[in-house]
């Protein structure tokens, strides 16, 4: 009997190591290293760059973040993904992926990395797989604040100046929108057409902030949107840049996501 019992341990043991070895090996890293995600990617919108964001940055930065802005070359959706892509790979750890307006297309398609542990989105698009941007923009009618050009001769599109500060930045001073509309960053309409083959939403935990008085996408497709993908919703009276003067209550879900530990 003993030999028996002996060849069965010989058996079972080294079974038992490999399959805790596999089951150890499937927890996500966050969950292994019990850290918050201290890694904060920002992916900008359409009609814009990533300077906005400065206040929100410092605010970050001031808690100990790790704060990174991708610029956008705003030229199809390949390279908008690429070039967050280049902004994941030098992350050293769990990064939260925030995109506002078109960056949330952006970071559907992009958040399927590995190092991204969470999402939130911005005032900003959450396609399905299959979807795009244009098809979720023809859900629900436009104000009449909505300034977004048709194609120029070379393909890109471009925010009306004559609407630039009520339909796209209303939270800011006129001179302050004024520079912005000067800054902006016209984008390919390629890239509006062009579906996700991805969506991170569907299997990491998201976030979500809907401006109440947004005037560039109906907040009704906005509130659509996160319902579908199941994220936790803040609601914040503001435009559609209204992290340039809500930066603290911006920075307090962005935390809150980087807080959120990955089950």
């Amino acid at each position: 009997m003993k030999p028996l019992l002996r060849r069965i341990y010989q058996v079972l043991i080294p079974a038992i190591i490999i399959l805790m070895s596999a089951l150890i090996s499937s927890i996500p890293s966050v969950a292994q290293t019990g850290k918050d995600a201290k890694n904060i990617v920002i992916v900008h919108g359409a009609f814009a760059d990533g300077s906005g964001w400065e206040n929100v940055f410092k605010i970050l930065h001031s808690r100990g973040y790790h704060v990174t802005m991708v610029q956008n070359p705003l030229t199809s959706l390949e390279d908008d993904v690429e070039a967050t892509n280049r902004a994941l790979q030098k992350q050293d750890g769990p990064v939260v992926l925030v995109g506002h307006s078109w960056g949330g297309t952006v970071i559907t398609q992009a958040g399927i990395s590995p190092k991204v542990v969470s999402l939130v989105y911005v005032a900003a698009f959450a396609p399905q797989i299959g979807e795009s941007t244009l098809d979720l923009v023809k859900t629900a009618p436009a104000s009449a604040e909505n300034g977004i050009l048709p194609p120029d001769e070379n393909g890109f599109i471009s925010y009306d100046q004559a609407k630039f500060h009520a339909g796209f930045a209303a939270d800011v001073s006129k001179e302050k929108a004024d520079f912005m509309f000067a800054s902006q960053g016209p984008i390919a309409a390629k890239a509006f057409t062009t579906p996700v083959t991805q969506a991170a939403w569907q299997t990491k935990p998201s976030f979500a902030i809907v401006p109440t008085e947004d005037k560039s996408i109906n907040p009704a497709i906005l509130r659509n949107m996160y319902k579908r993908a199941g994220s936790v919703v803040t609601e914040l009276k503001g435009s559609h840049t209204f992290f340039i003067t809500k930066s603290k209550e911006v920075a307090d879900v962005i935390e809150t996501a980087a807080k959120a530990t990955v089950k």
